[in-house]
């Protein structure tokens, strides 16, 4: 059993590789309080659970959102205060989802805004044309079909 809770565990190079995130990353998150302290080993070395590294990716997610770093580590805090902060974790991370949402939907218009420009050159070059309509020349042309 004891060998099995060994290989339930990963180094900090190991979770850094899992999630992306460099060492000094991961151990700035732990000193900023963006992930709960990690259990050390005898040798000092941080060791991670798979729960705390799928932690670290859920912060990782929630970072990459744009959830500012006093409330993740907001979330942290009620994280470690347990099962009667379940509530308040939901409206933080509902609040996160209706962020991502707008955001996306933002995104989505752009994208629409960019395709449509794309699409306006994509014109101009085949037809030969200047932004205002009117002919180029042939270097010019040539230049336009490059990219």
């Amino acid at each position: 059993m004891a060998g099995s809770a060994q290989a339930a565990m990963f180094g900090i190079r190991d979770v850094a590789e899992q999630t992306g995130l460099s060492m000094e990353t991961l151990r700035w998150y732990e000193r900023e309080g963006l992930v709960p302290p990690v259990h050390r080993g005898s040798d000092g070395r941080r060791r991670y659970s798979a729960a705390e590294v799928g932690f670290v990716r859920l912060i990782v997610c929630l970072r990459r959102t744009g959830m500012p770093v006093a409330r993740v580590r907001e979330f942290v805090t009620l994280v470690r205060r347990g099962a009667s902060t379940h509530g308040k974790r939901m409206t933080l991370l509902t609040e996160q989802r209706d962020r991502i949402l707008d955001q996306m939907a933002q995104l989505r218009a752009d994208l629409a805004t960019v395709e449509h420009k794309i699409g306006h050159y994509g014109e101009l070059i085949e037809a030969g044309l200047d932004c205002e309509g009117a002919p180029v020349s042939v270097r010019t042309a040539e230049l336009q079909r490059r990219g």
